[in-house]
């Protein structure tokens, strides 16, 4: 009598918690960074040169820099043998590109042409990101979704007005 190969089917739960760790964590540690780090930079410019071009400019050179930060940060800081979080280089890949979406998605408004409407623009694409990133949290990470909103708008708020303080005291100097 032959036995065939037994075969077991993955445990949905910790099938759902590698997917967490190796694949919505750092993607949510990206689009957070991504979202918050590119704020001040991008804003500051905007009000201290009352250019559009040049805070896309700098907003395109903030993203780009932090993405490629994060990237190596998160692929160089676990090998994921210990902490189970998978291989360090898709995470990387991930951290990396969640950035890179975060920073750019409240800087591509500032390829128009007319300041006021770009910002204009552009804070209400900083509150629908702010929104997703607490939603996420929310979702998948289990974070009370009440405190998680006032904890990343909070946080987004507090980098956004150093960014335009920062920007306006600037252009006053």
């Amino acid at each position: 009598m032959t036995s065939s190969p037994v075969s077991f089917s993955p445990d949905p739960q910790s099938s759902e918690r590698a997917r967490v760790l190796q694949v919505i964590q750092p993607g949510l540690l990206g689009l957070m960074d991504g979202s918050v780090s590119t704020l001040a930079p991008l804003f500051a410019t905007a009000a201290l040169t009352g250019r559009a071009h040049a805070a896309f400019v700098v907003g395109l050179a903030a993203s780009a820099g932090a993405a490629i930060s994060m990237a190596l940060a998160e692929a160089l800081s676990d090998d994921g043998e210990l902490s189970g979080r998978g291989n360090p280089w898709t995470r990387g890949v991930v951290t990396g590109l969640g950035t890179l979406i975060g920073g750019m998605g409240h800087t591509l408004p500032f390829l128009l042409a007319n300041l006021r409407t770009a910002m204009s623009v552009a804070y209400l694409v900083v509150v629908m990101e702010l929104l997703g990133i607490a939603y996420i949290r929310y979702r998948h990470m289990k974070s009370p979704l009440g405190r998680t909103i006032v904890q990343v708008i909070g946080g987004g708020g507090i980098v956004f007005a150093i960014g335009l303080f920062l920007g306006r005291y600037g252009a006053a100097g």
